[in-house]
Order: C-alpha cells, then sequence, then structure tokens
C-alpha cells in the first residue's frame, strides 16, 4: 500500500472536508484521511496510485474549488 500527503487550499468548514474526501474516494483503491487543521488529505492507495493532475481533476469535477499542494 502506497501512502501521499498533500496540503488542500480552499477548506473552510467539515462541510468542505467532507466535499474532499468523498472526491478523492471515488476512485477505486483511494483511502482518503481529510482534516481541517491541518488543511490536509493523507491519502493510501490499494491498487493504482494517482498523480496530483488525476486527484486534483477529480476534486474539481466532484468537490468544488479546492487546491492540492506539495
Amino acid at each position: 500500500m502506497s501512502k501521499v500527503v498533500y496540503k488542500v487550499k480552499g477548506m473552510a468548514c467539515n462541510h468542505c472536508v467532507m466535499h474532499v474526501k468523498n472526491a478523492l474516494e471515488s476512485l477505486p483503491g483511494v483511502s482518503a484521511e481529510v482534516t481541517l487543521e491541518p488543511a490536509q488529505a493523507v491519502l493510501e492507495f490499494s491498487g493504482k496510485v494517482y498523480g496530483k493532475e488525476e486527484l486534483q481533476a477529480v476534486i474539481a469535477s466532484k468537490a468544488g474549488d479546492y487546491t492540492l499542494m506539495d
């Protein structure tokens, strides 16, 4: 299992956290722990390891205006 951590820009409340978490976990094999303090997403991949661009695309289409940052 592979693990990666990204900062998430644009989250202001727990509702935002759930939007980002649900969007990321819509990808097969992705488990996400998204927190507001600190504003980050800890991702574990049980299959394919998705790149930042792929993850950002699913957030933009399913969650809204949030940005993953290294």
